[in-house]
């Protein structure tokens, strides 16, 4: 099985999440990438392009993992495309009225069975309420915990899950 990490907006894929939970998928058995969207920092769209271009070179359905904007970017592109499945970190949902040209939404429709949430009760930048919402429409298992919006201070906690998640799908 194939992970797929998409960093957040002013992130890479360097990331701490990333280098902290990819060895997760890796040990497990899962092979590894994180999308580089650097270059497009402030273009939502083409992210989910570049997401969706990637996806249909892949032999089997990818598992997407995003965080922040990353997290709308894998949504984004499993509503086109399927997915394994989805684990989210602080998405950014029900918030495009904040990008170019964007427009709320009032739902999302991902292609996938199996979907995790996780979001801090303390994020001042993308608000809980929407991962309440979307866990709500969609039936994903939703972990709101004490944590800002960089989940830092959780970060064991979300290896776990993420591990939890992955042997679910394996």
């Amino acid at each position: 099985m194939r992970v797929i990490f998409s960093h957040g907006h002013l992130s890479s894929p360097q990331s701490r999440k990333i280098q902290v939970l990819a060895p997760v998928a890796e040990r497990i058995g899962c092979s590894v990438e994180a999308i580089d969207y650097t270059d497009l920092q402030d273009d939502p769209f083409g992210r989910v392009e570049r997401l969706k271009a990637r996806i249909s070179e892949l032999d089997e359905a990818p598992v997407l993992v995003g965080s922040s904007l990353g997290g709308l970017v894998s949504l984004a592109a499993a509503e086109v495309v399927p997915v394994a499945g989805l684990f989210l970190m602080a998405p950014a949902l029900f918030m495009e009225d904040r990008m170019p040209g964007g427009v709320v939404r009032e739902s999302y429709a991902p292609r996938c069975d199996r979907i995790t949430v996780v979001h801090g009760w303390r994020d001042d930048i993308c608000p809980w309420q929407g991962s309440v919402k979307f866990a709500e429409q969609t039936r994903a298992d939703l972990y709101l915990i004490d944590a800002d919006h960089r989940l830092e201070d959780a970060l064991i906690s979300i290896q776990g899950w993420l591990n939890d998640f992955l042997s679910t799908l394996s």
